[in-house]
């Protein structure tokens, strides 16, 4: 038999019960539609937090105080709370004088109350220098920021995220207005733009910043520094730059033995890096565990296909008494399998795309800010792929099972 015979009679047998092939699809049309959707959200949810990391500035480096052990990716104990007081003034002064360098920008960080009039809220302040807002692209919306004279001059000012711009003085200009941190009052001089999440999860639209030395002396009272954010010079490659500060902190903190860093020293990409692999991992498992539906469907799928050959023994009979082969039979079965598998998996796709459309829709307009629509072509390619293979796969015992039949047995079945 021609293969487009076979093809044609097998499109026939699917047809021919309707309401059955529809069922037999639906497993198949579940578990493609679970894998579009969470490898779109997976993706979609990756390119949030990675968009994220990007938006922090470009060439950035981050020198955080105390030394990482084991794992690159492992946290240095001053991000689990420890205070470590190796990163201060000297430090900053010397990576200022390194050509591959552009910009250095010690910070310092802790949380407090803060108050305006009948409002109060608990959040997160930051002590910088001026060159903070260049490197980490932070535009202000109204106002101006201030400036390294300010905090030598102590000046109590302060720029606030938006967030707590509505918090504490909802539809009223903050510009001018007077607030207090720690019983220390601080004349607003500027509000950010909306900027989301940043390093550190911290909310950066929840945020006061204030003038470095205001931060460290008067209100936190300390000499150190919490974390220094460095802007390399376009000039040099990262892995320069990131050299170089390592063997001006190592000559600064006096360390001969590179296993005994009181510092790390991480670039934007080894974070782009490690945020990749978490939510890869991440997508990989969720799909993994939306393909075990597709398992399902296709013993459903193999269940089916053998009642239909039980049902069909006269036919196949007959077709073996006018000369039909037993790989004309297999051919016959096999394609109705796999012809299901793929409308399936065509009807999964489409359910799929069209509930990540409407979950894109949902998010970026209710609760995500800078949600995107991301179906991968390479989502649609595996689950056309998989749906083929489930076809195949639990197609084949049941043809061959009709294939086996002896045409005088078939033909007297009752």
């Amino acid at each position: 038999m021609r293969f487009r015979d076979a093809l044609t009679t097998a499109t026939a047998g699917v047809r021919h019960a309707k309401v059955r092939s529809a069922l037999t699809m639906l497993g198949i049309v579940i578990g493609i539609a679970s894998v579009i959707i969470l490898m779109s959200i997976g993706r979609s949810a990756e390119n949030l937090i990675l968009d994220q990391v990007r938006s922090t500035g470009s060439n950035l480096i981050f020198v955080i105080p105390g030394a990482t052990k084991g794992s690159r990716f492992a946290s240095p104990a001053s991000v689990q709370g420890v205070v470590i007081k190796t990163l201060v003034r000297e430090d900053a002064d010397n990576l200022r004088r390194e050509p591959a360098l552009s910009a250095v920008a010690p910070e310092v960080r802790g949380q407090a109350r803060v108050v305006y009039e009948n409002n109060d809220t608990t959040v997160t302040f930051e002590g910088v220098p001026e060159e903070f807002f260049r490197i980490r692209n932070f535009n202000l919306s109204r106002g101006y920021p201030f400036t390294n004279i300010d905090s030598d001059s102590l000046n109590r000012v302060t720029v606030i995220g938006s967030k707590l711009a509505e918090t504490l003085f909802g539809q009223i200009d903050p510009v001018g207005k007077n607030l207090r941190i720690k019983n220390l009052s601080f004349r607003v001089v500027g509000v950010l733009e909306p900027k989301g999440m940043g390093p550190m999860g911290i909310d950066q639209d929840n945020v006061v910043l204030l003038p470095l030395l205001i931060a460290q002396k008067q209100i936190l009272g300390i000499d150190h520094y919490n974390l220094m954010t460095i802007q390399g010079n376009e000039a040099y490659t990262m892995d320069y730059a990131k050299n170089r500060i390592t063997s001006i902190l190592r000559e600064d903190h006096r360390i001969t033995d590179p296993d005994k860093d009181d510092f790390t020293v991480r670039t934007q990409e080894d974070a782009l890096d490690m945020l990749g692999n978490i939510t890869g991992i991440l997508t990989a498992f969720l799909t993994s565990i939306a393909s075990i539906s597709l398992i399902v469907g296709g013993i459903g799928i193999m269940n089916i296909m053998l009642v239909s050959v039980v049902e069909r023994t006269k036919e196949i009979g007959l077709r073996k008494a006018v000369g039909a082969t037993n790989w004309d039979i297999l051919e016959q079965f096999l394609l109705e399998s796999i012809i299901l598998t793929l409308l399936g998996g065509v009807i999964g796709i489409l359910v799929g795309a069209a509930f990540v459309g409407l979950a894109y829709l949902i998010l970026s307009r209710t609760l995500v800010s800078g949600w995107t629509f991301a179906l991968p072509a390479s989502a649609i390619g595996l689950a056309a792929l998989v749906s083929t293979l489930t076809g195949l796969a639990f197609g084949i015992y049941p043809a061959s099972q009709a294939a086996k039949k002896n045409p005088i047995d078939a033909l007297r079945y009752e």
